[in-house]
């Protein structure tokens, strides 16, 4: 037995064999709180009201000091005090050229989308009007501005035509850069999927071209309200620019300089607007991606 138990060879021992313990998972990253986001929208927007307070404060104290009359320009105070003096005059023009900016810029961007993916589908198409769409923005709108009048009457259609025209011919350049950047390598896969050209369009193509899109639709935006002005110019007896047009005889300048921030904020309403809609439907776009990754 002895010599039985000798020749058995001992085994060193091995590790103790326990229980499987799961890995922890690591914590997801904490997404910035209410407090954060308010730290990083000031740290984004004292910088622009900085100096524009410090431009106003200049503009107030060069008016004050050179004793400039109220007629040739009037200081930012006076022109506070016509907003509310004048607010009667000013809010139902304002209504009526915040419904002109809007439709139209609806229309423009219906249309400069819809053309924009016509001219994809079909290359012929965009060679023939490609060429014909950047000759026209060669003619001045506030040329044309004055025969959309004649042609449409004195009522909205043709403020909505002239702000349809300036806003559309950025969406529609836009809209084909998008939709012509799309990756190959993407396309050559739905096509080993056998899957059609209107799959390929919806599934890949469009998604893809939608920062392209909504960078275009934020040009257009700005330029939203110049329309709609160059309109009211031509014939109108309503609307902002009928309002600026009124006062310019009467030397009431304040009530321009006030009309002019009325408009100045419904372009930056409308443009704010479609920031937020591209935050919403295109959060892959790497603009959201860097703003999410730096603080600052």
């Amino acid at each position: 037995m002895r010599d039985t138990a000798r020749a058995i060879p001992q085994q060193p021992p091995g590790p103790a064999v326990g229980p499987a313990v799961e890995p922890v998972p690591e914590p997801a990253p904490r997404r910035a709180g209410g407090p954060a986001r308010a730290r990083a929208l000031l740290r984004r927007c004292w910088p622009p009201a900085l100096i524009m307070l410090a431009g106003l404060g200049l503009w107030e104290l060069i008016v004050a000091l050179a004793h400039v009359p109220g007629y040739l320009l009037p200081a930012p105070s006076a022109i506070a005090a016509d907003l509310a003096t004048d607010w009667p005059v000013l809010e139902p023009a304002s209504l009526v050229t915040l419904q002109e900016v809007l439709l139209g810029f609806v229309i423009a961007a219906a249309a400069g989308v819809g053309l924009a993916t016509a001219l994809h589908l079909s290359p012929v198409a965009r060679r023939a009007v490609y060429p014909l769409l950047i000759g026209s923005q060669t003619v001045p709108i506030i040329v044309l501005a004055p025969i959309l009048v004649i042609l449409l009457g004195y009522g909205m259609a043709p403020k909505l035509v002239i702000v349809a025209l300036i806003c559309f011919f950025p969406i529609v350049v836009n809209g084909i850069d998008g939709l012509r950047s799309v990756d190959a390598e993407l396309i050559r896969m739905m096509r080993t999927l056998d899957a059609s050209r209107w799959a390929i369009l919806r599934r890949v193509e469009f998604p893809a071209a939608l920062p392209s899109i909504f960078s275009g639709l934020r040009i257009a935006a700005t330029f939203a309200a110049i329309g709609a002005v160059f309109g009211e110019w031509s014939g109108s007896n309503q609307g902002l620019g009928y309002v600026m047009l009124a006062a310019t005889p009467n030397l009431l300048t304040a009530r321009i300089f006030a009309a002019i921030v009325l408009l100045t904020a419904i372009a930056l309403l409308l443009f704010g607007a479609v920031s937020l809609l591209e935050r919403i439907f295109v959060p892959w776009a790497p603009r959201g991606e860097r703003e999410r990754s730096d603080p600052r």
